[in-house]
């Protein structure tokens, strides 16, 4: 009967483990020129705040002695920012708007006057005439109308040469008419001689 062979079993060193310091510090050396590199990038790329004035100081300067009590220096004011006024705009003086008076009234000639005048002047002896023939409101419409002739008579300027005759033959032709009317008015028959006889003379006086 034949023995088996068994192997020999022999305890070996076994191999270190590489190191990984080197690596490590690779690492640690790259993330700290990262972080100079964005401080660089941040102090040059962020806004940064006006430097203060060469000897400008908002705190007190203390004095050489010891003894005596510090007292602040002062600052230099800033010299306030000189801002133009805007000048008044000189105002238009007032113009003084002439005042122009009408021209006077030419003198009309009699002539032209005749011819301002003659188609009432007609009218009321005709007007006269249908009053004499009739009564009551019949005459009292006529009068009225002749009324309203005589005013218009009395708005229009005679001549100067016949100023005064005119004013006065209206004032009766007027004052006759006004009696015509309040005998028609009162129904009685009215008489028309003295209204007849002004407007005659008012035709006169134009040349009718």
């Amino acid at each position: 009967m034949t023995d088996d062979t068994q192997p020999e079993l022999r305890w070996a060193p076994l191999e270190p483990k590489p190191s990984n310091r080197g690596r490590i510090w690779l690492i640690v050396g790259l993330v700290v020129a990262a972080l100079v590199v964005v401080g660089v990038l941040l102090f040059f790329l962020l806004p940064r705040g006006e430097s203060p004035a060469p000897g400008a100081s908002g705190s007190p300067s203390p004095s050489a002695s010891a003894s005596t009590s510090p007292s602040p220096s002062p600052s230099p004011s800033a010299s306030p920012t000189q801002t133009e006024t805007p000048q008044p705009t000189a105002e238009p003086a007032p113009t003084m708007t002439p005042i122009t008076t009408p021209p006077p009234v030419a003198d009309p000639s009699v002539d032209a006057f005749r011819g301002q005048v003659q188609g009432w002047l007609d009218d009321a002896l005709t007007g006269l005439q249908i009053v004499s023939e009739s009564s009551g409101q019949d005459a009292t419409e006529v009068i009225e109308s002749l009324q309203a002739d005589a005013q218009r008579l009395g708005e229009s300027a005679p001549p100067s040469s016949i100023e005064s005759a005119w004013g006065s033959a209206l004032s009766e032709y007027d004052q006759a008419l006004s009696s015509l009317h309040s005998d028609a008015a009162a129904g009685m028959q009215p008489s028309v001689d003295s209204a007849r006889s002004a407007a005659n003379q008012l035709r006169g006086l134009v040349g009718l």
